[in-house]
This record gives structure tokens, sequence and C-alpha cells, in this order.
């Protein structure tokens, strides 16, 4: 839903019942001392959640909360209140509270207590939400999914099935004399099944979603492919062979394995790591960092995703963000304390968990752009290697880079062809130096479906990856044979 450009009282009377004077009145407190700059972060949220296990429905849940937080900003110092109990009076302490930390404290842990800036995006123009619908036909939904699932295979021996929705509310209003505020309708829908074959049991997960309506999922019947996946992918795990250890070139499939990217190389460019020059990309604008036919981008400006949003948690608008080009870095994700620390420009890119939380440089749709080679040819031009679909887990070290992942569904590369399915691998390098490896970009650059959460010093936001298929050259393999 698009973000409304209205006057604050009327925002502020029709979702919080403050008035805008009283605003301007915590701001002043919050800038008794001098501090640099001051806003107020408003949010309301329903939420939302079914679950499906054994053919029977055993969770539904919905919750609502609302809070606003209090932030100061003194030089590179930020003080952060906030309270869950909008009252004027909170308010004013929120603000003394956060006004004392910019300005007394190192610390940067918030601490709990009792006119638009310029155009912006209409990136989800959602009319019902997924929340709005009647919940008969939501549980509907998931016995029809729970059918459909087990009549793909008679190995089909459990099905899974969740559905989560929030609709989110959020009004900035800053110590500038700007007031900026979103709806933000947000859902996903995820099947898991497990399959079983002479004592064999093997899971397989698929699932979607977006800033999207309930007619994403059942108009065009959507939930049919993500079961099917699921099951494909819990077969194909039935006959998957021991993966294979050692260096060799490896494929990344188009989609999913945009993760890798996301995580080894993303959070390396986000402003905070770099201003205190913990990143390995610190200092290197301008340098050339990965493969000249790298392109790397952070775009939260495309319609419906996951990790779209109009504006970001600070009221400034989401950008399309160059961050390598052509193997050259260019720049960083921004929010509005690294920006100005750093003299760069904003991008939009100032993202919070909730209200009981500092906003931080976070990234929205993070993917690397499109190439020229035929993902048949990528394939064919390896001789022995791996071609990696689907990710699980990982863990990244942002000072250097280094990561570990483990694919989720992979495959063995023989004499240019793909042949038989692996499990256990896993994928061990050095972020930045990956990117030197890439010799081959393909031209089928996919989105991921809608599933990504990103987890940042105990913050969790959704975001969106991105891959074309691509080549690594030498890059190590754990596996379980050598």
């Amino acid at each position: 839903m698009a973000q409304e450009f209205v006057p604050a009282k009327s925002f502020f009377d029709r979702n919080f019942g403050i008035d805008s004077q009283d605003l301007d009145k915590v701001l002043a407190t919050a800038l008794a001392r001098k501090a640099d700059y001051a806003d107020l972060y408003f949010e309301y949220r329903k939420n939302e959640g079914i679950s499906l296990e054994e053919g029977l429905v055993k969770n539904c849940s919905q919750s609502t909360s609302n809070g606003v937080g209090v932030r100061v900003l003194s030089d590179a110092k930020t003080g952060y209140a906030f309270t869950d109990d909008i009252t004027i009076e909170n308010l004013e302490v929120a603000a003394r509270t956060a006004q004392y930390i910019a300005q007394t404290q190192s610390s940067q842990v918030p601490v709990a207590v009792g006119q638009p800036q310029q155009a912006a995006h209409d990136l989800y123009p959602v009319k019902t939400t997924v929340t709005n619908v009647p919940l008969k036909n939501k549980i509907s939904l998931l016995y029809d999914i729970d059918k459909f699932a087990r009549s793909l295979d008679p190995r089909v021996k459990n099905v899974f099935v969740s559905l989560g929705s929030e609709d989110k509310v959020m009004l900035v209003a800053s110590s500038q004399g700007w007031v900026i505020g979103d709806v933000q309708p947000l859902t996903r829908l995820n099947v898991t099944c497990i399959v079983e074959e002479s004592g064999n049991r093997q899971v397989g997960s698929f699932g979607g979603g977006g800033r999207v309506e309930y007619e994403f999922f059942v108009g065009k019947r959507e939930y049919e492919r993500y079961a099917r996946e699921a099951v494909r992918q819990a077969v194909l795990n039935l006959s998957a062979r021991n993966a294979p250890a050692g260096t060799m070139d490896v494929v990344l499939g188009p989609g999913w394995p945009g993760i890798l990217l996301h995580e080894a190389i993303g959070h390396g460019l986000e402003g905070d790591f770099n201003r205190k020059k913990t990143s390995a990309f610190s200092d290197r604008i301008g340098q050339r960092v990965g493969s000249e036919l790298c392109t790397v981008v952070d775009d939260g400006t495309i319609p419906s995703r996951r990790g779209s949003i109009n504006v970001d948690d600070e009221g400034t608008p989401t950008h399309r963000t160059t961050l390598i080009e052509n193997g050259i870095l260019k720049g960083y994700l921004q929010d509005r304390l690294n920006s100005g620390l750093m003299k760069m420009p904003l991008t939009g890119n100032g993202r919070r968990e909730s209200y009981a939380h500092i906003p931080m440089p976070r990234m929205t749709n993070t993917f690397m752009l499109a190439g020229k080679d035929a993902p048949e040819d990528i394939i064919q031009s390896v001789k022995k290697g791996l071609y990696a679909v689907s990710f699980g887990g990982g863990q990244v070290d942002i000072t250097n880079g280094k990561f570990v992942f483990s694919a989720s569904e992979a495959y063995l590369i023989e004499d240019g062809q793909v042949t038989h399915p692996v499990k256990g691998a896993t994928l061990i390098g050095n972020g930045p130096d990956v990117l030197t490896r890439v010799s081959m970009v393909g031209s089928d650059l996919k989105l991921d479906e809608g599933v990504g959460t990103c987890g940042k010093d105990g913050q969790s936001v959704p975001v969106g990856v991105g891959l074309p298929t691509i080549k690594i050259d030498g890059l190590t393999v754990g596996g379980t044979t050598h």
C-alpha cells in the first residue's frame, strides 16, 4: 500500500491518537541539549499465523502491537528509547531518555520506558490484505494444499503448511519538519513435505510470497507449484549421493543461491561496518573487488517484492543503488547516521525490526545483474564440478568475508552434463575473493520466491535476493567423500 503524504495531525489522530502540536513538543524535548537530529518512529502491527501438520490445523494465532521509538543523534552517538504505551507523558520521558543517552553515553542499546521529504513510491497497491481475508478461506487453503501434496506421490508421509501475514503501519516524524508514513502488507506461504522409501526419510520445502494479495496464491493456483516443488525436492533427496570434497569449479543456479551473495558480499557493503572499518570492503571504493562480469545492486523499489518498501524506517524513499559495477566498488548502503558521518548520500536502507530497535543500514533486494552467457553453455564449460541450485544455512565473518554455506540441492557436473544429485555439500570461501573467480555470468537473472529474512545485531527484517547462473572457478567444496 502506498505511503500516505497527509497533514501530520490527521494521520496521527487517525492511527495513533496523537496531535501534531504534541509531536512538536516531544521533538523539542529531544533536541533540548542541542542534539543534531531527532525523530519519532510510530508503528502498529497486526500479525496472523496459521499452520497445518499431519492433516490438521494445529495453530492459529493473531496478535497486534503498537509503540513508538524516540531517537536522538549527537555526532556519532545515538540515544534511543521506546514505549508501547503511546501517551504524551511517556513520549516526553522517552525523548528525555534518548536525549540524555545521546549526550552522555557511548552505548547504543535501546532503553524501554513506560510535510513529506520528497516524492516516494507506490510499490504494493494491495486492496485487501491477507489478514483481512476470512479465516475459513485460509484454513480451507491449507487443507487443499495438504490434500494436493499427498496426491503427488504415495511416498509423502507428512505435510506441513504455514501461512503467515502481517499488516504494518509506520510513521516517522523528524526534527527537520517532515512527516511520512506507510502501510506495509507482507505474506509468506510455505510447504514442507516428508517422504519415505525403504526406511529412508527425506525432507523438501518450498514457498513464496511478498507484499501481495491473497489472490497471488490462489488465483493461478500458485500454491500447487509450491507443493510440487517441495515434493520434488524431498523425492530427489532419496536418491542423492554423498557429495565429493575438494577444489572444483562451482556453478550457482539462478534465484535463491543469491543468498550467498547477500551474506558473503552484501553485509560487507553496509555503511556501519565500513565507517567502523571492520569490513573487508572498507576504504576500497573505486577499487576492483571482483571480476569485470560482476555488477551488484540493491533495489528496494521492485513492486510487490518481499524486500521492497516505499520508504525505509527513517522515512527515506528507497533507491536502486549500484554497489559494484563491472567489478569496481562504487558505494555502500546507508542509513541517516552513517551517511552523515561518512559524508555519503542516503540510499534508503535505514531499517529496523520494530519500534523497539535502532535503525541501521540493511539490505532490501540484493542481486547480481544478468550477463551474456547462456546457462547451458556455463554447465557445458565444466568438466568436473558442482551445480548448486538451492542453499540452506550458512555463516559469514564480515571482517574478512570468509563464509561456509550448505547446499540443500546440488548435483555433480561431469563432462559438461548435470548428472547425480548429491547431499552434504558445503561451499567454503571468501566473499571478495569469490567475486574475482566469477568467470561466466548467465543471461537468466532470477529473484527468489519471497521467503528471505535477514538477521543482523539481533534484528530481523524481510529481504530479497537474486542471481543469474554463474560459474566460480576453483572454489573449495566440503563434502562427505574424497
